[in-house]
């Protein structure tokens, strides 16, 4: 790195060089900073641009603004369930968890005192290549994922012609998500349903999408089109003459296709007119806050938001995380960033969209690796994760544009902000009334687990969440087995998290000692489950949520950073379906214990 290249990537926002988590400081190599600022525009000439002192600028909060915080929880606490909808399972869905099947798991926590019930993005992904399941790599994340619609509850829906039982069957029967089964009966149905009732979307629900949810059901329509002539469904794969939506050839496709374009309208108002009727039946059944819905960190690289919009975000860069203990290499996301200039020239409205559309229907969002407030970790074309750099961004403004969106819609923010957390990050968090977010597993000191008393008031605390082990996988050591199967840890390190493992089980069985009389054992049961669930909820923390997956005893965890074939991410189903949840001695056991030491005021 020269001293001009130096100053010309401060001048750019770009960090040279990083704190890693273990605490040493890697640099960034001066050919991945040249791609960097390449992908950013920037001239030469900027090197002389007036630097922030001290460099890099420390993490700042706009004066004044806040989120929004509940009445009742300036001193109380509430809790809630979290669950990964794909996997509910039901007598009535179509092989996939869907928006009825979410209200009715609202429906039964709600009766044991839950305040709200969270859930994987539900942003929309690529109904063209269904099999691209992870909903954290969306493809546009103003619009929802129309597999989540309930079909049965759609009007017009007729049994007598619309129900293939024996399919259905299958698809409700299998372990895992079949995505693209799933996708074909339910567009299947859904199209005949639209050309025998001519549904059309709501009015006041096409006027308030505009522009851009026209301009996204017709990157569907080609996505679609395109997938069945063998190409991709994201728009880098394509012919030329239709990756540019400004093309004269796209306006001809539109005018040829206007049907199924207003189909794919159509879709998306049925998703979002289910969705807010699942609000209101959490309301309904008496939780104060509702859905607690999620936000990722970015779109696809190839998905309907790039495509539509080509100045928002960065051609040549994709988002990612630096090396460290737990992924040796780094990781990449496939995620595009937002250019930090390009979103202060339009004044945040992007942002602003952003969050407005998905809390429309929530009382509660988590925003996915909240440190994008500051900055991100960028890696180049061409470069591997280990050679990336972070790039900041106009934090001020953005937990401004936050805190707005959040008085206006009443709605509570929680921060993910796990891993690398900048210096002073977590101080910004609480002027603003920003919740943070703890897991069991990570709060200890050198003692061991971290007492309830000690741990923070303005945070969600949870035992695990979809990117960790869940508990039972915790306590029996089985997921340090499946990494070992998978290729994630060889033999020598294998042993060592073994070993290490026992030392941690043995603290946690001291800590419920510690909370009081208990006769939980070295065995993983209904005991173990709810005295580690009570534990982590008698936290000072004014949130705490429970995972399906930990409610019900499992093992198998949602997704396992860093895989992609090695494990069935986002595809396993819980074994045990809605209408018997309540005959599950785990879920019994555990939500009683939760109710118990945070009952509803």
């Amino acid at each position: 790195m020269t001293a001009d290249l130096d100053r010309l990537a401060a001048a750019n926002g770009i960090l040279c060089s990083y704190q890693a988590l273990d605490g040493t400081v890697s640099q960034a190599p001066g050919e991945a900073v040249r791609a960097i600022l390449d992908a950013l525009g920037a001239a030469a000439d900027e090197a002389g641009n007036a630097l922030s002192k001290p460099w890099p600028p420390p993490p700042e909060a706009p004066p004044g603004a806040t989120c929004y915080l509940p009445d009742f929880l300036e001193k109380g606490r509430a809790w809630g369930v979290t669950c990964q909808l794909y996997g509910l399972r039901s007598h009535r869905n179509w092989g996939i968890g869907d928006f009825e099947d979410l209200a009715r798991l609202g429906e039964i926590a709600a009766r044991w005192g839950a305040d709200f019930l969270g859930v994987n993005p539900l942003h929309a992904l690529f109904p063209a290549e269904p099999q691209r399941a992870s909903p954290f790599s969306p493809s546009d994340r103003n619009f929802l994922n129309p597999l989540y619609i309930a079909v049965d509850k759609v009007d017009g829906f007729d049994p007598a012609l619309d129900l293939d039982a024996a399919a259905l069957s299958a698809l409700r029967d299998g372990d895992l998500v079949d995505y693209a089964s799933v996708a074909r009966h339910k567009l299947e149905v859904l199209r005949r349903i639209h050309r025998r009732t001519h549904g059309a979307a709501d009015a006041s629900f096409k006027a308030r999408g505009g522009e851009a949810l026209w301009r996204y059901a017709l990157f569907e329509a080609i996505s679609l089109h395109m997938a069945d002539r063998g190409f991709g469904s994201g728009w880098l794969s394509w012919p030329e003459a239709v990756r540019d939506p400004k093309n004269p050839a796209v306006s001809q496709f539109a005018r040829e296709h206007a049907e199924e374009i207003e189909f794919l309208v159509w879709l998306q108002w049925l998703a979002d007119r289910q969705l807010g009727m699942v609000a209101q039946r959490l309301t309904n059944a008496g939780m104060r806050i509702g859905l607690y819905l999620d936000l990722a960190v970015g779109t696809a690289s190839d998905g309907a938001a790039t495509w539509g919009d080509r100045t928002l975000t960065i051609v040549g860069a994709e988002i990612g995380a630096p090396p460290d203990m737990f992924n040796p290499d780094g990781q990449r996301w496939g995620l595009a960033p937002i250019s930090p200039t390009e979103i202060t020239k339009r004044e945040f409205r992007p942002m602003r969209e952003a969050h407005e559309a998905i809390l429309r229907h929530a009382g509660a969002l988590r925003i996915d690796h909240a440190m994008s407030l500051y900055r991100l970790f960028w890696i180049p074309a061409g470069f591997s994760a280990s050679e990336g750099a972070y790039v900041l961004y106009p934090m001020v403004d953005m937990v401004r544009v936050l805190a707005e969106v959040s008085q206006k819609s009443k709605a509570l923010i929680i921060g993910e902000d796990l891993g690398v957390v900048p210096e002073g990050f977590r101080d910004v968090m609480r002027e603003a009334n920003l919740l943070g977010y703890r897991i069991f597993y990570f709060e200890r000191d050198k003692k061991g687990f971290l007492p309830p008393s000690k741990w923070p008031r303005a945070v969600l605390a949870c035992v695990g969440s979809h990117d960790t082990t869940t508990l039972a996988g915790w306590w029996t050591g089985s997921d340090i087995d499946l990494r070992e199967e998978i290729g994630l840890f060889d033999r020598t390190v294998a042993r060592k998290e073994r070993q290490r493992r026992k030392k941690e089980k043995r603290q946690a069985i001291a800590a419920l000692h510690d909370l009081g009389p208990t006769d939980v054992g070295v065995e993983f049961n209904e005991a173990a489950a709810a005295g580690i669930h009570r534990l982590v909820a008698s936290a000072r923390s004014c949130l705490f949520a429970a995972q399906m997956e930990d409610l019900l005893g499992l093992t198998e965890q949602p997704n396992i950073p860093g895989t992609v074939d090695e494990h069935p991410n986002w595809r396993r189903k819980l074994p045990v379906p809605i209408e018997k949840l309540e005959n599950s001695a785990f879920f019994c056991a555990i939500a009683e214990a939760i109710s118990g030491e945070r009952p509803r005021s």
